[in-house]
């Protein structure tokens, strides 16, 4: 619940700060800002992607290995 209410409140500030810059730098466009401030998030292929290179590192790491075997359980079986 509190999660909602400080989220509402700082997509309302990001909102502001994007319109201020709208008004007073506009070739800087406020698109970058937003996307800086609220980036999409990976898709299941990135993480598992992210994870497979760390797998490289730091091996035997669980939380990777869930990841990739989420992401390959998606995969449509071969015909």
């Amino acid at each position: 619940m509190f999660e909602d209410i400080y989220r509402a409140g700082a997509d309302a500030e990001l909102e502001a700060c994007c319109e201020w810059l709208d008004r007073n730098c506009p070739s800087v466009g406020a698109h970058h800002l937003r996307t800086e401030r609220r980036p999409k998030p990976l898709s299941l292929k990135e993480q598992a992607l992210e994870a497979f290179d760390r797998i490289k590192y730091a091996p035997n790491e669980a939380e990777d290995f869930a990841i990739i075997r989420r992401a390959l359980e998606r995969l449509p079986d071969d015909q």
